[in-house]
């Protein structure tokens, strides 16, 4: 069974939602963060995908503290927390504020050997791949620049040195909520098998999930479309129920 995991995404403290990770898209929400992370926690949600959208612009965390407000909130989930992660410090600053698994995105791609020396210090239970996908190739630095690397060739890269976790988000449909790129992460999951993938981008329906669950795919981030009404928090319950 496919695992929904809700997407909390963070600027200056706030709710918001971005389209095509265009930060001139940004939407706020009227709800904090904090508030969210409750509201998932009574559906039964076991792990919450958080996004520092300004860390992951200036390539040093910047809600941190955040963080710690939600751990403290619901102390019983199970927290990825990704967003300009670029120093060992700071992976050590998001555990320490209650991170299970820290997400790294513009340094695997830019220094692939902090990466590697990551995942051999901490592991590949807490340090899990970011992979953002524009045309084929990684995007880095908050989705505002294009590396020429694709996205096989980084999870593949990383694999033998203990790679077990790669999220995988396609930029152009992010906060479209025009469906995901099934074929995608299917291609992905039968050459990585023994990596555990995440979908993220473009998931608009709970007819999404069920398609992507038949597809024998692991977990699936949604984001917009809870905060639009077209996933609700009682079909995220029912869901996590059959889990």
């Amino acid at each position: 069974m496919i695992e929904i995991i809700p997407a909390i995404d963070i600027i200056a403290g706030r709710c918001v939602r971005l389209t095509k990770g265009d930060f001139a898209s940004e939407k706020s929400y009227d709800v904090t963060p904090v508030e969210m992370a409750l509201k998932y926690a009574e559906a039964g949600v076991r792990r919450l995908h958080l996004v520092d959208l300004d860390g992951a612009k200036e390539g040093k965390p910047m809600n941190m503290k955040t963080l710690s407000e939600i751990h403290k909130a619901v102390p019983g989930m199970d927290i990825e927390w990704g967003g300009g992660i670029s120093k060992e410090d700071h992976v050590d600053m998001a555990l320490e504020a209650g991170a299970g698994h820290v997400i790294v995105g513009s340094t695997a791609v830019r220094e692939p050997l902090k990466m590697v020396k990551w995942l051999r210090e901490f592991g590949g239970e807490k340090i899990v791949l970011g992979a953002d996908v524009r045309d084929g190739a990684v995007a880095v630095k908050g989705w505002t620049e294009t590396s020429e690397v694709t996205v096989e060739a980084l999870v593949e890269r990383f694999v033998p040195k203990g790679l077990k976790e790669v999220i995988v988000t396609d930029i152009s449909r992010d906060g479209m909520l025009q469906g995901p790129a099934d074929g995608l992460y299917v291609a992905l999951k039968e050459r990585f098998p023994e990596v555990v993938l995440t979908v993220s981008g473009g998931i608009a329906s709970m007819e999404d999930i069920e398609r992507l669950n038949g597809l024998g795919l692991d977990r699936v981030i949604v984001g917009k479309a809870v905060y639009e009404g077209r996933i609700s928090l009682k079909e995220i319950e029912l869901w996590s129920q059959k889990g």
